[in-house]
């Protein structure tokens, strides 16, 4: 098929905004070149006019466990395709499918599945795993399932590894549990990216667990031991301490959107882990849903107890993030693309417009609504926009 470029598209570079900008994009797909009119374009290339759409890198979700109807846990390649193509329709191209707190055979199962399907995603790419729990402080559960929780060891993790068949790339667990450090230092030396989430850590507890591996944390000041002036917990430690890279679940119900703003003016884009936590189902009317309900884009259980993660997009999140912090969309965008790759070990490969780069972007009108998904250069969602 050869080449494709696309032309006069305001291309967002990791170092600048190109007006009239074009990509070309291998027949493989990835990126070969990027720049501005200049560009020339490839002898025998498919032409592809963006009439002054926003071409941005696609957003890259690392925390997710469903979405309209599928869930990760189901342990299907049905559940991971829509889940896949639900998120693609709302500018996720790469996504990890993460796992909820349950017995340990349907985690394997669910870690056999989606280890078995990585970059086989029919949407958005399965790009490989994140466990959260079973390894998590009861006292910050939130909706994970008290019965299943459970203590680390270091033959179990050795066999969770195995079965994920290296495409673990994210954990989240809980360091102050017995046991805890010791998981944080066997997960960070097989190169997974260690999370404290779902913990009641102290300040000085993290401080330890950072020495130890510990360099992000799970939907920050949600399921943690919150910040308070004699104790800074984790919420603090999150906030302070530079080697943290914090997610946030920017939906407005998880955190206010003035916390929202105090994060990213405490750490900076470049520290901040745009992720949706979205359960299966997202994107689904509101009602009751097993033991959840959602209601005006709010998921809990039916218990009322605790909110049973979101029903968020990542694109939506973009929206709120412009909206709560005022930043410009140049600003924001590499909390929805490069620091996700960066922590998840994939930014060699994806997270910016740059050549060598797989070609995972979007098209956005100057509105930020979507016009088209592509991943590696291949359209998997397009929204019949005429205009940009």
């Amino acid at each position: 098929m050869g080449e494709t470029i696309w032309i006069n598209a305001t291309l967002y570079t990791e170092h600048r905004v190109i007006e009239n900008g074009r990509i070309i994009v291998t027949e493989s797909g990835t990126i070969r070149a990027l720049g501005d009119e200049l560009l020339p374009i490839p002898a025998h290339a498919r032409i592809c006019d963006c009439r002054g759409a926003l071409l941005v890198p696609g957003f890259i979700d690392v925390h997710v466990h469903g979405g309209n109807g599928f869930g990760m846990m189901e342990g299907t390649r049905e559940a991971l395709d829509g889940m896949s193509l639900y998120h693609a329709r709302h500018g996720t191209t790469a996504f990890l499918a993460t796992t909820s707190t349950a017995d340990m055979e349907t985690i394997k199962q669910a870690l056999r599945n989606a280890a078995s399907h990585v970059g086989l995603t029919a949407g958005a790419e399965l790009a490989g795993i994140h466990l959260e729990g079973p390894y998590l402080d009861v006292k910050r559960r939130g909706a994970q399932s008290e019965a299943f929780l459970k203590l680390p060891s270091g033959s179990e993790i050795d066999e969770l590894l195995e079965v994920a068949g290296g495409h673990l790339r994210l954990v989240t667990l809980a360091p102050e549990i017995e046991g805890g450090l010791q998981a944080v230092k066997q997960f960070a030396e097989r190169g997974v990216t260690v999370s404290a989430g779902h913990s009641d850590a102290t300040f000085a507890l993290m401080k330890e667990a950072v020495s130890l591996g510990v360099s992000h944390t799970t939907h920050h000041f949600n399921g943690m031991s919150p910040m308070h002036h004699r104790e800074p917990g984790l919420a603090g430690a999150g906030l302070l301490m530079d080697k943290l890279t914090t997610e946030l679940i920017c939906d407005g119900i998880h955190v206010h959107p003035a916390v929202v703003k105090l994060l990213f003016e405490m750490k900076g884009p470049g520290n901040v882990c745009m992720i949706t936590d979205a359960v299966s189902p997202a994107g689904l009317p509101d009602g009751a849903y097993g033991s959840v309900v959602v209601r005006a884009g709010e998921v809990m259980l039916k218990d009322g107890s605790t909110l049973a993660g979101s029903s968020l997009t990542m694109l939506q999140a973009l929206k709120n993030a412009v909206k709560f912090t005022g930043y410009p969309l140049e600003k924001l965008l590499p909390s929805m693309t490069s620091v996700p790759a960066r922590q998840v070990r994939l930014d060699k490969v994806k997270g910016s417009l740059s050549p060598g780069k797989h070609a995972d972007f979007l098209l956005l009108t100057r509105e930020l609504e979507l016009i088209s998904t592509y991943v590696r250069g291949g359209e998997v969602y397009h929204a019949g926009l005429d205009e940009a």
